[in-house]
């Protein structure tokens, strides 16, 4: 069966992630949605995942998302007839520090205002739980009941048959080879298959590529930086007698345990990673595996087989290594690309996209439906990600690192480690000597505190008062009783031209840029509903030429706010240090026009 030659949507990428978003779509009522994959449904990351299903996420709106995972896993087996293996089992994050006991206990008081059920429990009733494992050095654990774990692979094709249902048509063995455009959006895409060709048009494209979602993203000048690591796990053969257990999470040893169809899986996610795929992803890649490298996991198994004594005894019946995406801040991808519109992304889940991808599915379909988001995700927002971080050197380093961060604690204000220095301010060596603690945001290296003459120059994390809380104190009151001096280097800088410049700012700000020149303004812009989308200062430099001055993590959110709403071609370049993220002309529109002052 061949491509169509219209849709309305083009989602590229037939894993788990793609099958959501075409389901959720079509339980929308959008018929004219087509779905590319290049080789079979599944075949990349997804038929390989552990099926983990764990509710609880950082904040709110993620634990919103997983939350809603979970519920539509439960119902989508009767829904559709596909077996989906979802069973809520539970799950036991269970504490072998009292730092690691801090964190699950904060985590479960968090759980309880987003409507998670959440008990914390002793070891004793972790052992009750779960007889196999060894309890005596555990501090205490968290049980979350609903929570469970699923297979995958059926999940997504039962994603695929729903979608299918409501209209939509899924083509295998089609691979999308370009997304075209205009030099302002996209225009369709280009397929090949079996020495076929052909081409679809469309207005929207979702790039679900997975690993594959890089380089394809790259070809259109879209930043997706995301890179593929190693991960482990083992499966044992057959134990007596094991029946179904919760999943348990052993955190401070790196591991999590599964029990599946009488046999016990083991799986990692250790400190330091190994990046995969730096030469690109071969062609034929389809349900591959990776080699074999038990130097690697064994320091894990030999902490899960003094954990879990079974592994002493039970035969090792598959050890497998499979691909998986990380992205540098260990957050997937979703929403607009800001370089081209109508480029949609879903991609980079860092291991947890089958609890992420029913949720993320039906927010990028509400979010195209409705123009909105339902809610705040700023967290997993595309338009967070950098240019720089395309580069293969700087994701290599960096993913090492964020496969282990799944695991870590996760201390206030921790930072990364990895692919530092990226961007520095010209400050940057003199703030260093006077004793500065930097933190990275958006690359940029900047001071989150001075060390005192004497005090090491580092965080030393912790759950109550870290050991900055002293130096920070100082600061605040030199700066509110005496004078300070900010360094707006990292700060991203928008200069807006055009005899409309003053219109089109007074349209997107919620308060009045209509001053003289040389006046500062302090505003937000607000979307259609009167949601804050940025948080800027506005200087008018003259009639027709403003100055926006916006945060580092921001700045390519709110360029592509201000060039949608100047009607600019959405390209943009990388912004370089301390120069203009860039200059633009409105063309003539009809708006509230501005007094002359």
């Amino acid at each position: 069966m061949t491509p169509p030659t219209h849709a309305r949507v083009v989602i590229i990428g037939g894993g788990i992630s793609g099958c959501s978003v075409a389901y959720h779509l079509a339980q929308r009522g959008w018929k004219d949605v087509v779905l590319l994959e290049r080789k079979q449904l599944t075949s990349g990351t997804t038929w390989h995942a552990a099926g983990l299903i764990g509710q609880l996420r950082a904040s709110q709106n993620m634990t919103r998302l997983a939350k809603y995972s979970a519920e539509l896993y439960v119902k989508l087996e009767a829904e559709t007839g596909v077996a989906t293996g979802m069973r809520q089992v539970g799950s036991i994050s269970a504490a072998l520090t009292h730092h690691r006991h801090e964190e699950l206990l904060r985590q479960a008081t968090l759980a309880r205002a987003f409507g998670v059920e959440v008990h914390p429990i002793s070891p004793a009733e972790v052992k009750a739980l779960y007889p196999h494992v060894e309890t005596g050095d555990m501090v205490g654990a968290v049980h979350i009941p609903g929570d469970g774990q699923c297979d995958p692979a059926n999940i997504a094709m039962a994603l695929a048959k729903g979608a299918r249902s409501g209209g939509a048509a899924i083509f295998e063995n089609v691979k999308v080879t370009r997304v075209t455009d205009d030099g302002a959006r996209v225009t369709g895409v280009e397929w090949e298959a079996g020495g076929e060709t052909g081409r679809i048009d469309a207005e929207i494209v979702v790039n679900c590529g997975g690993m594959w979602g890089r380089d394809l993203a790259a070809r259109s000048g879209v930043a997706l930086p995301l890179h593929a690591c190693e991960h482990f796990y083992l499966v044992t053969e057959p134990v007596e007698g094991l029946g179904h257990l919760p999943v348990l999470r052993v955190p401070d040893e790196c591991a999590y345990y599964k029990s599946d169809a009488g046999k016990m899986m083991l799986g990692a996610f250790e400190p330091v990673a190994k990046p995969w795929g730096m030469g690109g992803i071969p062609e034929d890649f389809c349900f591959d595996t990776l080699p074999e490298d038990f130097e690697h996991f064994e320091p894990i198994l030999e902490m899960a087989t003094r954990r879990m004594p079974m592994f002493e005894t039970a035969g090792i019946h598959t050890f497998f290594n499979g691909p998986e995406s990380f992205t540098p801040d260990d957050r997937y991808y979703l929403g607009e690309a800001p370089e081209l519109r109508g480029y949609w992304v879903a991609a980079g889940y860092n291991s947890i996209g089958i609890v992420s991808s029913g949720g993320a599915g039906m927010a990028l379909a509400a979010w195209l439906d409705e123009g909105e988001p339902p809610f705040d995700l700023w967290e997993v927002d595309i338009r967070r990600a950098q240019p720089f971080q395309r580069n293969r050197r700087y994701l290599k380093e960096r993913v090492t690192e964020t496969l282990g961060l799944l695991y870590a604690d996760h201390y206030p204000f921790r930072q990364v480690e990895t692919a530092r220095g990226v961007r520095r301010s010209p400050l940057h060596a003199y703030l260093a000597a006077k004793g500065a603690v930097f933190g990275e945001v958006a690359g940029w290296e900047r001071p989150n505190w001075f060390a005192a003459p004497g005090q090491t120059a580092e965080y030393a994390h912790d759950w109550g008062r870290q050991n900055w809380f002293e130096n920070r104190a100082a600061e605040h009151r030199a700066a509110r009783e005496g004078a300070a001096l900010f360094d707006l280097s990292s700060f991203g800088k928008i200069r807006v031209e055009g005899r409309d410049a003053c219109a089109v700012l007074q349209n997107l700000c919620a308060n009045d840029v209509d001053v003289a020149a040389g006046r500062i303004v302090y505003t937000q812009m607000l979307n259609g509903k009167g949601g804050v989308e940025a948080d800027v200062t506005v200087t008018r430099l003259s009639e027709t030429e403003f100055l926006m001055v916006t945060p580092a993590a921001t700045l390519r959110r709110d360029l592509a706010r201000v060039r949608w709403a100047l009607g600019s071609p959405a390209r943009i370049a990388s912004p370089m240090s301390g120069s203009l993220a860039g200059s633009f002309t409105s063309p003539p529109i009809s708006r509230r026009m501005c007094s002359r002052r």
